[in-house]
């Protein structure tokens, strides 16, 4: 299901500071895509993620085919039910899309940063971890960051990222590693 950005979401994402002045994507430009998804406990579940509006097609018909192939994921709630903190987000192994981070966030300028623009997903956080360059440690947790396979884990040619690539998105569209990330490529580019 797609459907605006409720007017009480929003308040709960502009208090916690998911959005705050000089962010990019707003109430009108932003959807909110609620998915099926198969939870690592085995059963289903129904899943939200917030992206900008020329994508939501694109990200509920990737999460519909992940979910009809089976694919495993930890957690899937917006931002703003981790207080906007991108950090305790992937501690709770949760995949997430829009977030434009404050800056005391790992962040690239939110005129530029596909999260800020909704376009970017990160999946299975703990299962797919990134370089953080402020520490140069994989982040939120280091031991997926050499056994990569498993449940949830994303490789190159896998399922995950066939299916976003076939969708004509990037995987790891940044300068770390960043095995979670796929977004619509860097700088944020909008759909046509």
């Amino acid at each position: 299901m797609i459907a605006p950005v409720p007017d009480s979401e929003w308040a709960r994402i502009v208090a916690v500071g998911a959005w705050h002045a000089g962010c990019p994507g707003t109430q009108a430009t932003l959807r909110r895509v609620e998915v099926n998804f198969h939870g690592f406990d085995g059963a289903v579940h129904r899943g939200v993620l917030v992206v900008n509006a020329d994508v939501a097609t694109e990200v509920s018909h990737v999460f519909s085919t992940l979910f009809d192939r089976g694919f495993p994921i930890h957690r899937m709630a917006p931002i703003e039910a981790y207080g906007g903190d991108d950090n305790t987000s992937m501690a709770a192994d949760n995949t997430s899309a829009y977030n434009c981070r404050r800056a005391s966030q790992a962040n690239a300028p939110p005129t530029t940063s596909p999260h800020a623009n909704g376009r970017a997903v990160d999946i299975n956080p703990y299962e797919n971890p990134w370089v953080d360059a402020r520490c140069g440690c994989f982040e939120p947790d280091t031991y997926y960051s050499t056994h990569r396979t498993g449940r949830g884990v994303i490789s190159k040619g896998g399922l995950v990222w066939s299916i976003f690539n076939a969708a004509d998105w990037i995987w790891q569209d940044n300068a770390s590693i960043d095995y979670q990330h796929f977004d619509t490529g860097y700088p944020s580019r909008p759909r046509s």
